[in-house]
């Protein structure tokens, strides 16, 4: 049975009611936008629609099997406006306000980069607002870094581009604005693919900026999915620059492994992080890529002696990512640059 998302049209009696809430809402989220808005768009103009609640209903009763994702925060399915397929992100009720306009705001400060997910505009007449983005034909990734729509496995080549592609998104957000954002929450769930492959970073719901002269920001309590958490962070409750350069490194390995980075023991009634697989840590020389990549790189690669360095610099790479204390870690623009490397390393 096709999926739907879960709008209604409310029966005529209480229409005059549902315009007066919409209104209300509207002035509401409005007033909030407006707000930020002039607090972080630097002077710049970010242009973006606004869209009423009327098309947004349409647009996903227009489109059959919608729902993309569906999380406790928030619903994301397909729908069609002004004759375009497009993305449309709406937050559960119960979410703070907060976080539905930041990630409007930051979207739309990122949309120039070709691998952020742009924002096209958004609704503000819903108790919270719905934003709305281009489409990404390919969808989402499921937790071992495999396409959701087919389980489809990605190959090497691609898988790499994609590492390299969503690094350039990532040094974007941290050096492009006058001060730095750390996304916060880095994982397979915040990367669409588009038809061609290309990877499309969104969801910047709970991205914070950097205050001027500090290099953190301190928070009352750490949060964050299960396998991507920052064990500084963990530990200090200090978000920087290089909480999201952790999470990235969860990432690389995932690319490289196919293995989810969190998976429940019922055996061992624990949680098994795959930053913490001892094949991971070894201590006594060089990892044997064979025995941590996943089989079907390895059988893409054979014995290309420089396909097997490739492979072994992208984990070197991921293990400097991940260490545990954060002076070790490479900035997000090395990261990036690194990658070029790796991807040059061998000629087409």
């Amino acid at each position: 049975m096709a999926s739907k998302a879960s709008f209604s049209i409310i029966p005529c009696v209480k229409r005059k009611e549902e315009k007066e809430e919409r209104k209300r809402s509207f002035l509401k989220n409005g007033s909030m936008l407006l707000e930020d808005l002039i607090a972080s768009c630097d002077g710049k103009s970010h242009p973006i629609r606004c869209y009423s609640a009327a098309e947004i209903i349409r647009a996903a009763n227009n489109y059959p099997s919608c729902i993309i994702d569906r999380s406790p925060f928030a619903e994301l399915y397909r729908g069609i406006l002004d004759d375009r397929t497009v993305i449309i992100k709406k937050y559960r009720d119960w979410v703070d306000t907060d976080r539905a306009i930041r990630d409007i705001i930051i979207s739309m400060q990122m949309s120039s980069h070709k691998n952020s997910l742009k924002l096209l505009g958004c609704c503000l007449e819903f108790e919270m607002p719905a934003l709305v983005f281009e489409n990404a034909g390919k969808g989402g990734l499921n937790f071992d870094g495999s396409l959701v729509a087919d389980n489809e496995l990605l190959p090497w080549k691609t898988r790499l581009r994609i590492a390299k592609q969503l690094a350039s998104a990532l040094t974007y957000l941290h050096t492009a604005f006058p001060r730095p954002i750390i996304h916060r929450r880095i994982t397979s769930h915040c990367i669409l693919l588009d038809d061609d492959y290309v990877p499309k970073l969104f969801d910047f719901s709970l991205s914070l900026t950097i205050p001027p002269d500090q290099l953190y920001v301190q928070e009352d309590f750490a949060t964050g999915r299960m396998g991507y958490l920052d064990p500084t962070y963990v530990k200090t409750c200090q978000i920087s620059e290089k909480t999201d350069v952790y999470c990235f490194g969860v990432i690389l390995l995932i690319f490289l492994m196919r293995r989810q980075a969190a998976h429940w023991n019922d055996a061992g009634n624990v949680w098994e992080y795959l930053t913490r697989d001892p094949k991971l840590n070894v201590s006594d020389g060089q990892i044997q890529i064979e025995t941590i990549a996943d089989p079907k790189i390895l059988e893409e690669v054979g014995g290309d002696e420089q396909a097997q360095q490739q492979l072994q610099d992208f984990l070197a790479l991921a293990l400097l990512c991940i260490q545990e204390e954060t002076e070790a870690r490479p900035d997000m623009i090395d990261v990036a640059k690194e990658l070029v490397r790796i991807d040059k390393s061998i000629l087409p």
